[in-house]
Parts: C-alpha cells; structure tokens; sequence
C-alpha cells in the first residue's frame, strides 16, 4: 500500500477495540515503510483552541474554533488543518485545498481570525509503527475513504463518520463486527 500512496482517510470499523478510534475518522498524511502519520479530524474538545492552546503572548480575543483531539501520540503537540494555502512558508499540501502547517505564526493568525477560517486546530496525532496499519487493514479494522474537502472543514464532526461511510455505500448500521483489533 505504501508505493504510490497518496493522502486517505481512515474510517474505524465496529470492531476498534481501542477508545481514541472508535468511530473515528483519520486523515492519513504518510504511510511510510517506517510507519503512518494520521490526525483524527472528528474529535473536537468542548472549548476554543484559543483558550486550551498556549501561546506568548496569550491570544486575547481568540475564535470559537474548537480544539481537536488528533490522536493519543504527543497530545502536546498542535497541528493546523487549513483550506487556503497559507503566507507562511512552513506548510505541506496534504492535497489541494487542504494544508497542514505546525506553524506558531499560523496557529495564532487562524485563533485569532473573525469570522472563524475553514481550519482545524489539532493537539497529538495518530501514529503506527512499521507493518502496523498493513495489520489493521488487513484485519478490516479501517475503511478507507479519498479525502473529500467538506467531510475535513464542513460536516459536523457528531456525523462525520456516519456520512463518510455512508459516501462508501455502506450503511453503518450494517457493519459487521469480527474479532477485536487493538
């Protein structure tokens, strides 16, 4: 899977044992011989960004952008999901229209702009390990799914994965669950 590999998303299957993964959905970045790189991108906090991340100076009149949980991996650490290329140099294109930047200046202008800007703010991430994604998918643990700008920036994050897998075809409700995976 990794030659040719180009950005998916992750869809958990029923039987992901492991609660940061239960119906969750994960935009994979890299999927490497060394191991894969996703953000869980329907997992939002109950407050703002602009009040749980810590800057210096502190914003002062922050957003409502939620915070997102991006996975169990250094949740210290943030990542920027933004749909507009940014100024800033210290960016990558996952695909077009869709940018990820750990940038503190960026991480500050997107608190900070009124009206909210199509972005995630995401603490920690998801990480596997060499050969460990091929297992999960070779257990069916994930559907993947091609990455669909409104699925990242617009659906709401309660009915993210219901609506991606229902995008596949298949209703959630049918889901078979198989033996545990994690």
């Amino acid at each position: 899977m990794t030659e040719g590999f180009r950005p998916t998303l992750l869809l958990s299957m029923p039987q992901m044992q492991d609660p940061n993964f239960a119906r969750t959905v994960v935009l994979l970045c890299d999927y490497l011989p060394e191991g894969a790189f996703g953000l869980v991108i329907n997992r939002p906090t109950d407050m703002p960004a602009s009040e749980m991340v810590k800057l210096d100076p502190p914003v002062p009149h922050g957003n409502r952008l939620p915070l997102f949980i991006g996975g169990p991996v250094q949740p210290e650490r943030g990542w920027i999901l933004v749909g507009e290329a940014p100024t800033d140099p210290d960016y990558r294109t996952v695909i077009d229209g869709l940018y990820l930047s750990t940038s503190p200046a960026l991480l500050r202008s997107v608190l900070e702009m009124h009206p909210e800007p199509r972005a995630r703010v995401v603490a920690g991430y998801a990480g596997w390990g060499p050969g460990q994604l091929d297992e999960e998918l070779a257990q069916s643990a994930w559907l993947m799914a091609d990455v669909e700008l409104d699925l990242v920036f617009d659906v709401d994050a309660s009915v993210m994965w219901e609506t991606a897998i229902r995008r596949l075809g298949a209703d959630p409700s049918l889901l078979q669950t198989s033996p545990g995976v994690h």
